[in-house]
């Protein structure tokens, strides 16, 4: 399973980002092994983060995303692409347990 975790750093020590579409970073996890770390290219500019950030994890095959907050339009474009999705707290070296 690949899962994606929007993160403020680029370690495990980090905290969750609480915003999913404007995340620094997203991090890449492959059986709960760090994988790949993705700069977000949608972290400042205009609408339509949630889309973009959907779909570029889309083209990356993951199956599940954590974020501390999704809204509406990341909601929708996450459950467009059949992306799985959890609201979750805390440090990401702890999530992954």
């Amino acid at each position: 399973m690949k899962i994606a975790v929007a993160s403020e750093g680029k370690g495990l020590k980090g905290e969750i980002s609480t915003r999913a579409g404007r995340a620094r970073y997203y991090l890449i996890f492959e059986d709960k092994k760090l994988s790949e770390v993705i700069k977000n290219p949608f972290a400042v500019g205009g609408g339509g983060a949630g889309w973009s950030v959907a779909s570029m994890l889309d083209e990356k095959d993951v199956d599940l995303m954590i974020a501390g907050r999704m809204g509406p339009n990341m909601r929708a474009a996450l459950e467009k692409k059949e992306i799985k999705f959890e609201e979750r707290e805390g440090k990401i070296e702890e999530v992954l347990k």
